[in-house]
């Protein structure tokens, strides 16, 4: 199992919901054309993006149903699994295996911290068992977990322990630990990235696959930025990512998956606002977002050729 590999660009998709908060199924077809059409490779369904932990167990279930439905077999649909409690973790993943995801992944519990490797990788164990059949991929994204753990120990030790262990999803800025989680075992795992602003970095280390929030409104950029790397327009590729972090600094100004949803609704998306406690953006917020892409060319660059 631990030969499996995820390519290219994966969006960690959103969640849409109506103005009551509740959630909204019906644009994610749409959605999920879009991104195909775009050059994404894989969707990330109910991670940190999809507000996963503000969603119901029926919710995500509902959700990751009509993300499979609408990929109709053409990208892998990942399905982030993860909670507190580890049964339940386990049963998300059991319905994942049933309803035809193609891998699995997981945040670890985070309101008691997970303080030791030999610990995460009971939990990671547990989890994992619920869909045996698929490649599961443990979610590192110690800025929201709290969990600050050696990954290459992790892979080391969980790799004997976990048989579908394909990975991880690595979200945190350590190119020097993503280098040497790539390459553990003659490159045993598969190691996606998940900074965009860092994408070139993570690309000069040996990434593959990057899983990340704001390819879902730039999927464009990004593609230049890996298409200029794989033909050594170094500088270009530089360009492109200088792009990505004027974006990301700008959308940083708003809370930034509320703004991501208003940014979407700007492209003709309709997602609706998030969940507290994020919460949702004011109506002149969102006039001063579109205010501040416009002012960096967003709406020309994100979409169309690098100049």
């Amino acid at each position: 199992m631990s030969k499996f590999r995820l390519q290219g660009l994966i969006a960690a998709t959103y969640t849409p919901l109506n103005d009551n908060g509740s959630v909204n199924v019906s644009p994610i077809p749409a959605i999920v054309d879009l991104l195909i059409s775009q050059g994404v490779n894989g969707l990330y369904v109910c991670g940190s993006t999809g507000e996963g932990m503000s969603l119901t167990s029926d919710e995500r279930r509902q959700v990751s149903e009509a993300y499979v439905k609408a990929a109709k077999g053409r990208v892998p649909v990942i399905v982030q699994v993860g909670h507190n409690s580890l049964a339940e973790s386990r049963e998300l993943a059991r319905h994942a295996q049933e309803i035809g995801v193609d891998v699995t992944s997981a945040t670890c519990p985070s309101y008691f911290k997970v303080g030791d490797v030999e610990t995460l990788i009971n939990c990671m164990a547990e989890v994992a068992s619920g869909a045996p059949d698929l490649p599961f991929y443990y979610y590192h994204i110690p800025a929201l977990t709290g969990s600050t753990l050696d990954m290459v120990k992790f892979l080391e030790l969980a790799g004997e322990r976990i048989p579908n262990l394909a990975g991880l999803k690595y979200t945190d800025t350590k190119l020097f630990e993503f280098q040497e989680c790539l390459e553990l075992n003659d490159g045993q795992f598969d190691v996606v990235w998940g900074c965009d602003e860092m994408l070139l970095g993570a690309l000069a280390t040996g990434s593959r696959a990057a899983i990340g929030s704001t390819y879902n409104v730039a999927a464009p950029l990004y593609q230049r930025i890996i298409d200029a790397f794989e033909s050594g327009q170094i500088d270009e590729a530089r360009r492109g990512q200088a792009m990505s972090v004027k974006m990301i600094r700008t959308i940083n100004q708003f809370p930034f998956h509320s703004a991501m949803k208003a940014i979407l609704g700007m492209q003709g998306i309709s997602m609706g606002d998030c969940r507290l406690p994020q919460g949702r953006l004011t109506d002149e917020a969102v006039s001063k977002l579109k205010v501040e892409l416009e002012s960096i060319g967003f709406f020309d660059w994100s979409q169309t050729t690098v100049h």
